[in-house]
């Protein structure tokens, strides 16, 4: 679930409801209410613990945290996108199709109200991405924003959090703080991460029981609409797309024994990175250094063309589709799905 929350392609709610877990999940979240607040206030731990599910979300958060780390520094995909955006694109784009298979199946048969829900969502899905701009503020308050949105993708069988943070032109920028981690950049990169977190927790707070309560109540008509925002939507995750960037720059004074002085001696500059530094001043003291950033600021889809080599992004799709249809194969033998 936590890889899936990473992946924008499939959600974390999709990964819960194929294996199983989703009502557990949801349980686990409304145990964290007032009445746990109220127990942590008056220092009753015991009484807490009992009262909140704190094994299953501490093995879920944790799982969690593992798959970001991977994602950003074993596999570090916000890096991979600016440098191979088809096959990447690609592959999550055949997530979504296989999630959209799994959760047309959730719902069949297919009926004239459910037609009209799915229209209704697919017209919500593609005016969302037309509307929101492809180049969204680095503000503070807007991180907050992101997170207290994405957040709610984690109880949401259809939307993945890391595909709205993509939709909200984010994810490299946050996901991209967990490699800054530990480097030059690393207050920036703390400051960003924790504002992002509390957006986390304040929309999971907000959310989480209004969607809990649609989902209770009108589940049916909820994943339709669900379904038809993931198709509407797809137009954003195409693989093919005339991307244009906005170069910033900005001149850094750094120490002499600066890693990013010494990595830019050693190995000079490498602008095929959506980051990398130029030499500005290296004989003043302190010496400068240029920090470039590639920032997306428009994107649109195209068919593809047959010079620009179709057969990776293809295979990648089909790849993403299968791995989604066989863990809900798998889900299915195990008893898991109907």
């Amino acid at each position: 679930m936590g890889s899936a929350d990473v992946v924008p392609g499939v959600s974390g709610g999709t990964m819960a409801l194929i294996t199983g877990i989703y009502t557990k999940l949801i349980d686990a979240i409304k145990s964290i209410d007032g009445t746990a607040i109220s127990l942590l206030l008056r220092f009753r731990i015991k009484d807490l613990l009992a009262h909140v599910h704190w094994q299953f979300l501490g093995t879920l958060f944790s799982g969690m945290i593992l798959a970001v780390l991977f994602f950003t520094r074993i596999i570090p995909l916000p890096l991979l996108i600016f440098t191979h955006p088809e096959p990447i694109y690609g592959l999550f784009f055949g997530l979504i199709i296989g999630s959209i298979i799994l959760l047309m199946i959730d719902i069949r048969p297919i009926g004239y109200w459910k037609l009209v829900y799915l229209a209704i969502g697919t017209l919500i899905g593609f005016w969302v991405v037309n509307l929101v701009p492809t180049n969204t503020p680095d503000a503070l308050w807007f991180i907050f924003l992101s997170g207290s949105i994405a957040i709610s993708a984690m109880i949401l069988p259809g939307i993945s959090g890391s595909f709205i943070l993509l939709i909200l032109g984010k994810y490299t920028h946050i996901f991209g703080q967990f490699a800054e981690l530990g480097g030059p950049n690393n207050t920036d990169a703390v400051i960003i991460l924790a504002v992002f977190g509390f957006g986390l927790v304040v929309g999971l707070a907000i959310f989480s029981r209004f969607l809990s309560w649609l989902l209770h109540r009108h589940a049916i008509a909820t994943l339709c609409i669900l379904i038809g925002f993931l198709i509407g939507s797809l137009t954003v995750i195409w693989p093919w797309q005339n991307r244009d960037y906005e170069t910033l720059t900005d001149e850094i004074a750094v120490s002499s024994n600066d890693p990013r002085l010494e990595a830019l001696v050693t190995d000079g500059t490498e602008p095929h990175l959506p980051e990398y530094y130029i030499a500005s001043d290296l004989g003043s003291q302190p010496p400068t250094i240029v920090r470039v950033r590639k920032k997306l600021i428009h994107s649109e889809p195209i068919l593809p063309k047959s010079d620009t080599g179709t057969t990776i992004p293809i295979v990648a799709m089909i790849l993403g589709c299968g791995v989604v249809l066989g863990i809900g194969q798998l889900a299915k033998k195990s008893g898991q799905r109907a």
